[in-house]
């Protein structure tokens, strides 16, 4: 994603990640994010985890800028208890040193001036506390006691019940709901997997193979920046298909999770003349029917190059398998121990002949021991 692809100061492209209208409220903010964000999460998004990567940080990101700007916007200022003034009293009024020093409820009961006559109410409520405060001339609005909550603390307002502290640490305002999904825990997106593709030859020898890696990471500075990165990993003699290589934390780097892992997975390519059988190789032989009768010397190509010559004195027929020791896969959890070389044989048959050549093979194939 480019760097201009989302402002960190709210425009139209927030409210269009989202899709909702520039006058939203933070709850349509929230209700929107929170629909977003279930639907694009990379975990249900198996067959295209890059697209969904991207539009989870679009929404992230507009969410972030959205939801700070309502919040400054609808942020309450907040008076300390001990900075209320209590009103001017009659001498039978107690003075305002005893009557912060008395419970609360000798406060609510204790006669505050009236906000439209200036006459005594013995009577007030805590409403018409918070209701005389904020009709002042200090021009500073506060939160009703209706409209204000404290994390632990009981929010009744029936009479004999507790009302909300209204300390400057752990007050907020219910219209400002407080997301805890992004700040706590950080989750890790299912790995990546690839194939890794390797010779018979490769995995016969061993080799050493570099992968270039282009990801994205954080700066720094909050930008999303791409890097490239060269992974090595180093193949062992003898691995088989399926041999899992895993990278930790080299996926790309997201707001609010982990990078994921990348895993290489081992796949053989397809030999022209060897096939693999666990730690065994295969080889197919066709000899003509002739020389499959009489005994033949034949070459056989050895994995990495070599040759082998065996000599057969007995009848090759199809399906014939000589086993050669030793010249297999490398075992991997096996030091210097190898697995075998299957041959297995073909015969091939002469395609026509004549009727004296039919003969000649019936009356000498009609003396032979089947048995």
């Amino acid at each position: 994603m480019d760097e201009d692809d989302l402002p960190s100061t709210p425009n139209s492209i927030h409210y269009d990640t989202l899709g909702i209208p520039e006058d939203a409220s933070l709850n349509d903010i929230c209700r929107a994010y929170k629909n977003l964000v279930m639907k694009w999460h990379p975990d249900k998004h198996s067959l295209d985890k890059l697209q969904a990567h991207d539009n989870f940080f679009k929404i992230t990101e507009a969410y972030r800028v959205l939801s700070n700007k309502k919040r400054e916007e609808s942020a309450v200022p907040i008076i300390n208890f001990n900075e209320l003034k209590t009103p001017k009293t009659s001498k039978t009024t107690k003075s305002r040193k005893g009557a912060l020093k008395n419970d609360r409820e000798d406060f609510i009961s204790s006669p505050i001036l009236s906000p439209r006559k200036g006459r005594r109410n013995s009577a007030a409520s805590m409403e018409d506390i918070y209701s005389s405060l904020s009709k002042g001339t200090s021009g500073i609005n506060i939160c009703t006691p209706s409209s204000v909550t404290n994390p632990g603390t009981p929010s009744t307002t029936a009479a004999g019940g507790d009302y909300p502290s209204l300390s400057r640490t752990g007050t907020r305002c219910n219209s400002t709901p407080i997301i805890y999904s992004h700040s706590t825990v950080r989750r890790k997106p299912q790995p990546i997997e690839r194939k890794l593709k390797c010779t018979l030859e490769e995995l016969w020898r061993g080799c050493e193979k570099k992968i270039k890696i282009t990801r994205d990471v954080i700066s720094g500075s909050g930008l999303i920046m791409q890097q490239e990165e060269i992974l090595k990993i180093k193949v062992k003699a003898g691995w088989k298909k399926g041999t899992k290589i895993t990278f930790e934390g080299k996926g790309d780097e997201r707001p609010g999770t982990l990078p994921a892992d990348i895993i290489f997975i081992i796949d053989e390519k397809r030999h022209p003349v060897f096939k693999r059988a666990g730690d065994d190789l295969e080889l197919g032989v066709e000899v003509p029917l002739v020389e499959a009768l009489t005994g033949c010397t034949i070459s056989i190509p050895i994995l990495g190059g070599e040759n082998k010559s065996l000599s057969f004195d007995e009848i090759l027929y199809p399906g014939y398998e000589k086993i050669i020791p030793g010249q297999g896969m490398p075992k991997s959890k096996e030091q210097g121990m190898r697995g075998n070389l299957h041959l297995k044989f073909l015969v091939e048959f002469p395609t026509d002949l004549s009727d004296e050549q039919r003969s000649q093979v019936l009356s000498v194939l009609n003396e032979c021991n089947y048995t």
